[in-house]
């Protein structure tokens, strides 16, 4: 498959009042197009930071992240981010905070208002156009997050720990709800989370980073395990239950346990 987002050498380094901190240090990596790409690790390890860097956020002052060929040196409507707080307007409507993006990307009234009812309707958020985000429960604001992301059908869609406030049950209809929509567009993913049974659930290859500074440390081909009929088209609770899906879990959680196990 085609290359779409290549790492080279990527180094970051913070300065702070306590010394610098090395986030990152010879990431390394390359993401096939539409790939969905989950990343565990440590805290601290430069998840998130990889991420911002990725939206171009913050510039490596070592390496490059390129997309489609081309290096990332600033935001742009191709990179769509979802936190995990939400990050929605408090004072706009569930149908004004999904218009955000397509108005100030210039996007005419009319397409503006066609796009918003299709993915209000691929959302499932018909009835709430006029809502506002403290009127609705934690699941159905990550889903005003996620539509306003996927409306602007970015090449590539960055999600930090999109699910981790919300309670388990919401976060396993989101899980399941996520790969419904990506499925419809299909960008690339590059999801960080520190739930390890999200991540083989979810992923087409889980990256394990070291701890900090942040690199490589194992990758899992978990498409290749899972087979032909990637498990997470069935429902989370049954695929829970699967022996090759416990052992993969295993596995990762295995990874990612000695890293924080290390003693400096």
């Amino acid at each position: 498959m085609q290359n779409d987002l290549s790492y080279e050498n990527v180094t970051m380094r913070f300065e702070g009042r306590s010394g610098a901190v090395q986030a990152l240090e010879r990431f390394d990596f390359q993401v096939n197009s539409s790939e969905f790409l989950v990343i565990v690790g440590p805290s601290g390890c430069g998840k998130s930071t990889l991420l911002h860097l990725t939206a171009g956020l913050y510039k490596p002052p070592t390496g490059r992240i390129l997309l489609g060929g081309a290096e990332i040196k600033e935001p742009g409507p191709d990179k769509a981010i979802v936190f995990q707080n939400f990050s929605l307007f408090p004072w706009k409507t569930v149908h004004d905070n999904i218009d955000f993006g397509l108005r100030i990307n210039g996007i005419p009234a009319t397409e503006r208002e066609e796009q918003i009812k299709r993915v209000i309707h691929l959302i499932g958020l018909e009835g709430f156009e006029n809502h506002y985000p403290r009127q609705l429960s934690g699941g159905m604001q990550q889903r005003v997050a996620i539509a306003r992301s996927f409306v602007l059908k970015p090449r590539t869609l960055l999600m930090d720990e999109p699910f981790a406030a919300l309670d388990a049950q919401n976060r396993q209809i989101m899980q399941e709800e996520l790969v419904r929509i990506w499925q419809t567009q299909r960008p690339t993913v590059l999801f960080i989370t520190h739930s390890v049974e999200e991540a083989v659930f979810l992923a087409d290859r889980v990256i394990v980073m070291t701890r900090r500074p942040g690199r490589v440390k194992e990758v899992i081909d978990i498409a290749q395990i899972a087979g032909e009929n990637h498990w997470r088209s069935d429902p989370f609770d049954e695929v829970i239950r699967r022996a090759d899906f416990q052992d993969t879990r295993s596995r990762i959680w295995g990874l990612v346990k000695s890293e924080i196990s290390v003693r400096n």
